[in-house]
């Protein structure tokens, strides 16, 4: 359980760090997809903008990093559980951990505490300072509920996997 822990605070840091990669060095257009429509209105022009830069390529070297590191830390999960010789449902549990906890930091603590309590994406993007979406917790309720549901697939699934390169 503690490895379980552990691998969810590790993926929590790197969720973080794309966080600050993708505000930072704005690697890609899509960034902006994540805030509300009027943030969106506000970053347009920027984003149309942007051109290939030193400091994008590198955010996108840092990024594809990130999410490297994130999916070593899946196979990790799987290649422990083989070690530990894992039960189907001790995978499935410590897959479930991993996605809801992430989800849950994801939730709590960027779309509710950084996005409306704070003012850190405005220190990255002055020009949003004022918008509304700022204070709007849940104007993604329907893309959480989607990647939650993935989440909850995607669990079982892995868990097979896994299981069944370890018998």
């Amino acid at each position: 359980m503690l490895v379980t822990i552990l691998l969810t605070l590790g993926m929590m840091v790197l969720f973080t760090l794309m966080i600050y990669v993708a505000c930072e060095f704005m690697p890609m257009k899509s960034v902006v997809d994540f805030f509300p429509d009027d943030i969106r209105q506000h970053l347009k022009l920027r984003i149309e903008s942007l051109t290939l830069t030193p400091k994008r390529i590198i955010g996108m070297i840092l990024f594809a990093l990130i999410l490297l590191g994130m999916l070593a830390i899946y196979i990790f999960a799987g290649i422990d559980g083989i070690r530990n010789d894992f039960t189907f449902l001790q995978y499935v549990v410590r897959f479930l951990i991993i996605g809801v906890g992430i989800k849950l930091f994801d939730i709590i603590g960027f779309d509710w505490f950084m996005i409306t309590k704070t003012h850190f994406f405005q220190h990255f993007f002055p020009e949003t300072e004022g918008c509304e979406g700022w204070h709007q917790f849940g104007y993604n309720r329907k893309q959480q509920l989607q990647q939650s549901v993935m989440i909850l697939l995607s669990a079982p699934i892995s868990s097979a996997v896994f299981y069944l390169i370890g018998r």
